[in-house]
């Protein structure tokens, strides 16, 4: 019997995300020099920076080319940031060679056709709630929250307090049932 996704939590070191539409809300500010803008949440940023302190790996692959984005995710301490990825697999299997994962280590969160192979590949496939069917229908967890709207947070809480890693700034660890 295949295990439930709050089972497969459990076995999470690596997160793996899509920038527009998952980091983003997917829509493009073009301002008048033709520049393209984008919003990130900050609460997504917090729990990004957490789970990096708490050791787990994070990588960040998308289509896009912004700098700014890259900027951004560096800020917050990804160093694996990879844009312009038209065939996000071969980042994703260079980066389990280099970190020396599997695949159920893995969750991989994407929202439209260039994240399907990647959604399959990962041990946990998930999405936001605003993806496209294609990516819903491949996912074993659908977010709650939409692309730009905290779901990369959603994810990262709930490994981290099934794994006893979620803490409050009083050091008391906040476990999911």
């Amino acid at each position: 019997m295949a295990k439930s996704y709050k089972e497969l939590l459990h076995d999470i070191t690596t997160f793996i995300f899509d920038v527009d539409g998952v980091l983003t809300d997917g829509r493009l500010l073009i301002s008048e020099s033709g520049e393209l803008l984008r919003t990130m949440n900050a609460k997504d940023g917090y729990a990004m920076k957490t789970a990096l302190q708490n050791g787990y790996h994070i990588c960040i692959i998308t289509g896009g080319t912004n700098e700014g984005v890259k900027g951004r995710l560096e800020g917050l301490g990804i160093t694996d940031v990879f844009l312009n990825a038209s065939d996000k697999m071969i980042q994703i299997n260079d980066y389990v060679k280099k970190h020396q994962l599997k695949a159920e280590n893995i969750v991989y969160m994407g929202d439209d056709m260039p994240d399907v192979p990647a959604v399959q590949f990962a041990g946990l496939g998930c999405c936001p709630q605003d993806a496209i069917p294609e990516i819903k229908a491949v996912s074993q967890y659908i977010s709650h929250k939409k692309g730009g709207d905290a779901c990369v947070r959603d994810i990262i809480e709930q490994v981290m307090k099934v794994q006893g890693k979620w803490k409050v700034l009083d050091g008391t660890i906040v476990k999911s049932s």
